[in-house]
């Protein structure tokens, strides 16, 4: 059982582990002053706290980086003016992405465009998670 991101990094089976330990990277070289942990299979960065309005609370991650059976998964906490900020990334990421709400998904790295996820991952830095912390 991991506990730390480099150890669930280093149980992943090739490709998966390269993929996910480049993405890993990117996410924090571009943002190190989000702390990094690992919590509920997910690499997380920039922990908060959430409270609907419907009064339910709970902690969570700007940024998660997962492992699934079929993709990667990178989930983006963060929305402007009511719409999730992935959305809006969504065709100029890469043609094999998949985006839904917060969630990107990446079969492959190589499929990804890195500098417009980087810039994904930047603004997301910048904004925080908005109008996402306080969703009903």
């Amino acid at each position: 059982m991991s506990t730390t991101p480099e150890e669930y990094i280093a149980g992943l089976d090739e490709p998966r582990r390269s993929d996910v330990e480049s993405l890993d990277e990117l996410i924090h070289t571009t943002l190190p002053e989000l702390e990094r942990e690992f919590a509920d299979g997910m690499i997380g960065y920039g922990p908060f706290h959430y409270r609907y309005a419907s009064g339910r609370e709970g902690d969570t991650f700007l940024l998660s980086l997962t492992s699934r059976k079929a993709h990667i998964s990178l989930y983006v906490l963060c929305s402007v003016d009511g719409a999730y900020l992935a959305e809006r990334y969504a065709d100029r990421l890469g043609k094999k992405v998949s985006v839904g709400k917060s969630c990107v998904r990446i079969k492959r790295a190589s499929d990804v465009d890195l500098d417009v996820l980087r810039q994904l991952v930047v603004e997301t830095g910048r904004l925080g998670p908005g109008d996402a912390a306080s969703r009903s």
